[in-house]
């Protein structure tokens, strides 16, 4: 595996140019090109104010095969009425008219600042030098391209072997605030060379997509413009995977759930102004929507997260956060929380076995597992976040700057 160099995906061509959207001038336009025999499926946000490229994607998904994809960032086409929508089905049909295809073949992203109409004469100057730029092996070049606050690429790659048969696995995402389900803010181009039916892709895709980008939050905040595609284009040299219950189909499902992982984990790793890198695992649960419901209560805690960057084992904020959680008929005496390895409460209080020196300890490492046992069930579930630092307020208070 390699996460940083991409394997080039057979059917997939890409293409970035400066659109001159962002002020920096860096790279703010992807195209992204598929053979006709592949597959593609999505999961998008749940935000009410979804952007205008998210409304016209799920509509043109849902009629057609998308032959291709069009990604701008610096500006996210979102809040913007009916102008957005009109700008989105522009872009569309130059697209089209560029690659020669209709516009419905085609699914608009957008990522950067709310409230901006689309520079139209930019993105249509763009469209052609994209095109012109199109490349089986231009995943490194498109990952630049989409990125917004990102510091780091996001980038993950591996071959992999499926009862047999070699295929390749390759993906891209950005994200760094605004992150917080539904679906986690951020973008995420995912493809494969796999015979896979659009059914069993989809199963995987939405398996994945929960137990990777639904369970990673920076900031609370979830964004308007929220999408994640997976696209399979057929060309592997391999039986089609065509029933969800197979040992195909699990080899293919376990992979993809690493991948998807592995690019959420690089988004909160990436977390704006974040120092800490925090799993927040809750077990012994009467159920999934318990567990979470703890586990982004403490995630989400500005007073947990804050002294998470201080460094500082205020262990009284995590038993607080849990107890605020909304969990009926709470016995707080059956609750353990640990940090680390080290036991912070039990019986209702502090460990009697605690202090502060071991706590200081877990609270000096840069990743930091908090674990809450709540012994009321066998459900469990686990959500990756980060600290609250100056920087993260500094990065969004000169967002627009």
């Amino acid at each position: 595996m390699n996460t940083n160099t991409a394997h080039p995906v057979q059917g997939v061509y890409l293409g970035t140019t400066c659109a001159k959207i962002k002020k920096s001038g860096a790279e703010d336009f992807v195209l992204l090109q598929f053979n006709d025999a592949a597959v593609t499926v999505a999961t998008f946000t749940q935000n009410a104010f979804c952007a205008a490229p998210v409304t016209l994607a799920k509509r043109h998904l849902a009629v057609k095969a998308p032959k291709a994809l069009v990604i701008n960032s610096g500006n996210a086409n979102a809040g913007t009425g009916k102008q957005g929508m009109m700008d989105a089905e522009q872009t569309c049909a130059w697209v089209a008219n560029e690659l020669g295809c209709s516009a419905d073949e085609v699914l608009p992203f957008s990522t950067g600042v709310i409230g901006q109409n689309l520079p139209m004469q930019k993105v249509q100057q763009a469209i052609p030098m994209a095109a012109a730029n199109l490349k089986i092996d231009g995943w490194s070049d498109a990952m630049k391209g989409i990125m917004t606050t990102d510091t780091v690429e996001k980038i993950y790659s591996e071959k992999v072997s499926i009862q047999g048969h070699e295929i390749t696995l390759t993906g891209i995402s950005k994200g760094s605030g605004m992150i917080h389900p539904n679906m986690a803010t951020m973008l995420g181009f995912v493809a494969t060379d796999a015979k896979i039916t659009r059914e069993c892709l989809q199963q995987a895709m939405t398996d994945a997509v929960n137990l990777s980008f639904n369970r990673i939050t920076v900031d609370g905040d979830t964004s308007t413009n929220d999408a994640c595609t997976l696209t399979a284009t057929q060309q592997a040299d391999m039986p089609t995977i065509e029933d969800s219950h197979s040992m195909a189909y699990q080899e293919f499902a376990n992979a993809l759930n690493h991948c998807m992982m592995t690019l959420a984990q690089k988004i909160v790793r990436d977390g704006e102004g974040a120092t800490k890198f925090v799993a927040v695992e809750v077990e012994n649960a009467r159920s999934s929507e318990e567990a979470l419901k703890v586990a982004h209560a403490v995630a989400l805690s500005p007073l947990v997260k804050t002294a998470l960057f201080a460094s500082d084992p205020n262990w009284g904020r995590i038993l607080a956060a849990v107890g605020r959680a909304g969990v009926e008929n709470f016995d707080i005496d059956a609750i353990q929380i640990y940090l680390g390895d080290v036991l912070l409460v039990e019986n209702g209080g502090r460990a009697d076995s605690y202090t502060e020196e071991a706590g200081q300890a877990v609270m000096n490492e840069t990743d930091i597992n908090i674990k809450i046992i709540l012994n009321r069930g066998e459900a469990g579930e686990v959500v990756w976040t980060t600290d609250f630092s100056y920087d993260y307020v500094k990065i969004n208070a000169e967002y627009r700057t």
